[in-house]
């Protein structure tokens, strides 16, 4: 959103108009019981984000990762106990970072102290997302308020709900489709990887043996330079795990939409990255969004609104923590 501030003030104008109130949420629902909540959340995460750069990457992520299973209802964030696997310690959300947990536990805390048992974890989350993602860049939204928090978290919960690097395009729309996302918006939020990295194992077949080669015999459809400095940086990948690239090589720290024309360039740099772009069913959006920016704004963000209400908890069944790691009882 450069030069083009006159349609983004009639879009934010608009759409927060018409989300001031999604069924039971409401963008002045803490208007009384907290009514500095949005300030409080935006203070916290922005000295998170300054203090550590990966912070918006990853509570995008753990957003994500939160909301397609069991909708938007903090789950994610509940740590293990001995009665008790939780979906945070699903082998796809081991690598979730720690500076997004850290920043939803840091606004909980403050506005804990501000406004005990009132706003959820789940609202945080949300708001926090929206405020990141706005400070490298991306388009602000309005986020609807009133989530609470799930009574359950469980590892098996997850797997089949969550997109992989390795799976095909039909089986990405497929997940998405379940969500009630169409094949438009999952290509706009899949823009989120414009920020972020991947660990090398993710995308190791591609740029290794590929298709049973030679050792150093990659994936033809990525850019070959590109492909012989992934097979530097990640030369060590299985000695060390945590070895990772960035998403996007030429604007890695910036909501944008750079992550679509590289895709154009063979610089795509998962499998199901590069396979947007050669797939006919989402390829027309990738060249929409690689060439208009404000296309591609204005979609992530009405999807990230969407995103946001999917699955969200009542206090029928839910609740508003007291801390976001832990139920108020326990349970399973």
């Amino acid at each position: 959103m450069k030069p083009f501030f006159f349609f983004f003030f009639f879009f934010f104008f608009s759409g927060a108009v018409a989300g001031r109130r999604t069924g039971t949420l409401s963008t002045r629902y803490y208007q009384r019981s907290c009514p500095n909540v949005e300030s409080i959340v935006t203070s916290v995460v922005t000295n998170k984000q300054i203090t550590n750069p990966t912070t918006a990457a990853g509570a995008l992520r753990l957003f994500f990762h939160d909301c397609f299973v069991g909708g938007c209802d903090a789950s994610v964030l509940i740590t293990s106990n001995s009665f008790n696997a939780a979906e945070r310690d699903a082998e796809i959300n081991l690598s979730l970072p720690g500076d997004a947990f850290d920043a939803v536990v840091r606004a909980k805390t403050q506005l804990e102290l501000t406004c005990p048992n009132t706003v959820s974890c789940s609202d945080i989350l949300a708001l926090a997302t929206r405020d990141l993602v706005s400070m490298l860049g991306g388009p602000f939204y309005s986020v609807p308020l009133g989530r609470k928090d799930s009574l359950s978290s469980h590892v098996f919960s997850v797997e089949g709900n969550l997109p992989r690097p390795n799976m095909t395009i039909s089986q990405i729309l497929s997940i998405f489709s379940s969500k009630g996302f169409s094949t438009q918006e999952t290509v706009a939020l899949t823009g989120a990887h414009t920020v972020g990295f991947s660990h090398c194992k993710e995308y190791a077949s591609r740029i290794y043996s590929f298709n049973g080669g030679a050792h150093d015999h990659y994936d033809p459809s990525i850019n070959p330079r590109y492909a012989q400095a992934l097979q530097k940086a990640c030369a060590n990948y299985l000695h060390d795990p945590t070895i990772a690239t960035f998403n996007d090589v030429m604007t890695p720290g910036k909501f944008d939409n750079m992550y679509f024309q590289n895709l154009a360039r063979g610089l795509g740099l998962l499998a199901s990255d590069q396979a947007l772009v050669s797939d006919s069913r989402t390829s027309p959006f990738v060249h929409l969004y690689a060439a208009n920016q404000t296309a591609f704004f204005h979609d992530f963000a009405a999807a990230m609104q969407k995103l946001s209400v999917l699955g969200v908890k009542s206090l029928r069944d839910g609740e508003v923590r007291r801390r976001c790691d832990q139920f108020n009882t326990i349970s399973t």
